[in-house]
């Protein structure tokens, strides 16, 4: 019977847990998060401490060759129902298309793991085919950076704990798209918060996000016209310049006030229709939008995104006739204000 293939990190770890196996286990694809999470549990979960000493084979690409992986692959386990080898690295395995053979007719007591990170395989080749047919063929794909605040609070719930969309995008926004850059910041904060809530001020205790100085609060200011605010979270910014740098901002500005053009457009549509045009994974930020628009008509809309566009520019060296990024930032924020 054919294995299982394109299935869900979810559905897999599912599977492992309930003490499901197949023979082989092939690990691909460019988000190496999920694939360093599977590894570990074949690593730490699968055999008894006393077990591994014999039945644990952790080998590495570059330095093995497809007989030495059949050759440790079909031994048989000892005092274990199982041994577990897992190939790391192993986008630099060069005969691995090789263990076509072996994947062909595995050895049932044997956990062949293969990780090939920041790659993907051809599905065409017979080497793949045998995956598909007899063990598990899991690709990792990186997430979408609107699927990186839900990602946030589906991970903190997976530990009972809750936070608002606010600061589930405020975290997503500081440590973008990398996911293992971002496990390791939640759990280093659920460390030391008690279960429930996730409140700004722990995050900026925690991780070192300001709940009141981020480019999120920025826009609400700029949305409102609210200058005394714009200019304070500016202040912070140009104080904070390796956290804050003017091509992220500029560029954050740039993707905001782009979105609130979109509204423009847009006319009466509803609150779904916004979500699905700006691609929101909720409708949270709807309302914020909205206001902007009516803050800023449309052809204040194509103005500020004009300027922007200009101090993008700037920023980079292009016109800028020596102003620094101090004075570059204040000036586009008094242009925008002023729209």
């Amino acid at each position: 019977m054919a294995a299982k293939s394109g299935i869900t990190f979810s559905s897999l770890m599912k599977d492992l847990k309930q003490g499901s196996y197949k023979p082989v286990y092939f690990l691909h694809g460019d988000e190496p998060y999920y694939l360093d999470q599977i590894v570990h549990f074949f690593e730490n979960k699968v055999l008894s401490e006393a077990e591994k000493a014999f039945n644990l084979s952790i080998l590495y690409g570059r330095d093995v060759s497809h007989i030495q992986v059949v050759d440790q692959a079909t031994r048989f386990p000892m005092m274990s129902e199982y041994q577990v080898v897992i190939i790391k690295e192993a986008q630099d395995m060069r005969d691995l298309q090789q263990l076509a053979s072996y994947v062909s007719k595995p050895a049932s007591s044997t956990l062949l793991v293969i990780c090939y990170k920041h790659k993907r395989l051809d599905k065409r080749t017979k080497f793949a085919k045998a995956v598909g047919q007899n063990g598990i063929l899991f690709e990792s794909k990186k997430i979408y950076s609107n699927q990186v605040a839900p990602w946030i609070i589906s991970y903190l719930k997976s530990k009972k704990y809750t936070i608002d969309q606010r600061s589930a995008n405020l975290i997503a926004e500081y440590l973008g798209a990398d996911l293992a850059r971002i496990a390791n910041e939640l759990d280093k904060l659920t460390l030391n918060v008690q279960p429930g809530e996730i409140t700004p001020a722990s995050i900026e205790k925690y991780i070192g996000i300001s709940k009141d100085h981020n480019i999120f609060e920025l826009h609400a200011a700029l949305a409102t016209r609210d200058a005394k605010k714009a200019y304070r979270i500016i202040r912070y910014f140009i104080n904070n310049p390796k956290n804050h740098p003017m091509v992220v901002i500029v560029g954050g500005i740039f993707n905001y006030f782009s979105k609130v053009y979109v509204v423009h457009g847009l006319g009466n549509a509803g609150d779904r229709d916004i979500m699905t045009a700006l691609r929101l994974s909720s409708s949270f930020f709807v309302g914020e939008y909205r206001r902007a628009a009516r803050a800023y008509n449309r052809t204040q809309c194509e103005r500020v995104i004009r300027i922007l566009r200009e101090y993008d520019l700037r920023s980079k060296g292009v016109m800028n006739n020596h102003f620094s990024h101090e004075a570059l930032l204040q000036e586009m924020i008094y242009r925008v204000l002023a729209a």
